[in-house]
Order: C-alpha cells, then sequence, then structure tokens
C-alpha cells in the first residue's frame, strides 16, 4: 500500500509539475515588461568596451532603487525619478574613459523585435524602455530587462544556492523503507 501511495505521489507531483511549465511557457508578457537598452556609440572596440563599463555602473546604480518595486509602474516611476542621475552616472564613465561625447537617457516605449533572454521569450512588440544612447547611439546596444528584474540579480549570492529535488527525495524515502 505505501508503494502504491509514494508513486502516486510523485506521479501527482510530476503531473503538476509540467502542467505549471506547459502554461507559463517561460513567456513574460509585453504590458509587464519594462526593459533597459544602452546603445554604444559605435561599434569600434573601444565604444564597446565602453558601452559595457556603462552598463556596470548603470546596472549598479539602478539595482537597489528598483529592488523595491512591485510593479511595472513602480519601475517606471523610479526609473524616471532618477534620469538625471542615470545620464551623471553614464557620463562619469564616459569621462574617466576619456570620450568626448556624453550619454542621454530616456524612458519611452520604443518597439523592439521578438527576442530570447536567458532562455525566456519576448514576443516582438512595444515595450517601455529606458533607453542610454552613448553619442550617435548608431553601435550595437546592450539589453535586459529592469522589471521583472531579470538582469538585476546579484551574482554574489548565486552560489548560495542548494537546489532540492522533491522527486528525488520521495525516492529515495521510498527506497529507505523497502
Amino acid at each position: 500500500m505505501k508503494k502504491i501511495v509514494y508513486i502516486s505521489l510523485v506521479l501527482l507531483v510530476l503531473s503538476a509539475c509540467l502542467m505549471t511549465s506547459a502554461a507559463c511557457g517561460n513567456k513574460i508578457e509585453t504590458k509587464d515588461c519594462v526593459r533597459i537598452h544602452v546603445r554604444a556609440n559605435s561599434n569600434s572596440d573601444a565604444d564597446q568596451s565602453v558601452k559595457m563599463k556603462v552598463v556596470e555602473k548603470v546596472v549598479e546604480y539602478l539595482t537597489p532603487r528598483l529592488a523595491a518595486c512591485r510593479t511595472p509602474s513602480d519601475a517606471k516611476k523610479e526609473i524616471n525619478a532618477a534620469i538625471s542621475e542615470i545620464e551623471k552616472v553614464a557620463n562619469g564613465v564616459l569621462a574617466a574613459n576619456g570620450k568626448k561625447y556624453t550619454a542621454k537617457a530616456t524612458l519611452k516605449r520604443e518597439k523592439f523585435p521578438t527576442r530570447n533572454y536567458d532562455g525566456i521569450n519576448f514576443s516582438g512588440g512595444v515595450y517601455d524602455a529606458l533607453i542610454v544612447e552613448l553619442g550617435t547611439g548608431s553601435g550595437d546596444n546592450w539589453w535586459c530587462v529592469a522589471f521583472p528584474p531579470l538582469c538585476f540579480v546579484p551574482e554574489e549570492n548565486s552560489e548560495n544556492f542548494r537546489y532540492r529535488s522533491l522527486i528525488v527525495e520521495l525516492i529515495r524515502k521510498f527506497k529507505e523503507e523497502q
């Protein structure tokens, strides 16, 4: 009897996982996202390199400010309130790297193509986005999602997670009782 109960429980858990995974489909709705794009001045190695330095500092600046946001509206308000500071952060990086051009930050709605970020599909469409243009902004861009915070997850804590599988634990428990 115990064997039937455990097998039934394992099948129930597996079914729930499959249904949840199928329902979610790793798709986030456009209306729920606020993207961030940092557009390089050009595609030269120097401009692409400084773009990544700007990305690092802007993300570092925004992370604590967006941590408390619970809705896209909260995130947009926080970003709007910080636009001039975001420009200061970006311009500081540009100046420190000897660049003569400046950064311009804006929060606006913009059309983007279908993209994939870390296994999540973003349908093409109009998204709210923080756009940080460096100089002419004609180079390749870096992007991620500021809300929900897909690119604002502290890396130093990533090694502190220990994953457990309910199914594996149930199988171990079943084997121990045999």
